[in-house]
């Protein structure tokens, strides 16, 4: 049987109490167990035992330089059901200084933010299945900024995401 899908990521933070508050109030995770170091953490909608385990390894830790002058993970994505979460995510991180871009390509529409620690994380939209056009196929040759307010406009705020689109 092939893989199905990611059951969980694991990040290595510099204080787990702040990261954990953080992942709360940004996505909405809650702590499903935890001890001196460390917590797992689970997205309000996930059937997942964990989604997210955070581990503790103080306050002496550097910045990761992953993409710049290590090899490294790049960003995790979390994907939400509807645009109205992506909207309502989209403005709880812009309350806390944590979003740091906004992308359409052109099957998904992306944010992207940033937690205290620095590590990128990608909140997405995918477009439903049977809403994919040539021209939206054709669209993923270009990224560019997302307009919210368009693509709500355009597919509701209540459409339900679909299946990602193979490459």
């Amino acid at each position: 049987m092939p893989v199905q899908r990611l059951n969980h990521a694991v990040l290595y933070v510099r204080d787990v109490s702040r990261s954990v508050a953080f992942y709360q109030e940004a996505l909405g995770f809650r702590v499903v167990q935890s001890f001196p170091g460390a917590a797992f953490l689970q997205a309000e909608g996930s059937s997942n035992d964990h989604d997210l385990g955070l581990f503790q390894i103080g306050a002496q830790a550097g910045p990761s330089a992953a993409g710049r002058a290590t090899v490294g993970l790049y960003h995790l994505a979390w994907e939400v059901d509807t645009l109205a979460e992506l909207h309502r995510i989209a403005t709880r991180l812009t309350e806390m200084n944590a979003l740091v871009g906004a992308s359409d390509h052109s099957t998904t529409k992306a944010l992207y933010a940033k937690d205290p620690d620095g590590l990128e994380f990608e909140v997405s939209w995918l477009v439903p299945a049977d809403l994919i056009t040539q021209e939206v196929l054709d669209g993923r040759a270009q990224i560019r900024p997302l307009d919210l307010a368009k693509e709500l406009e355009r597919y509701g705020a209540q459409t339900r995401g679909g299946v990602g689109v193979s490459v």
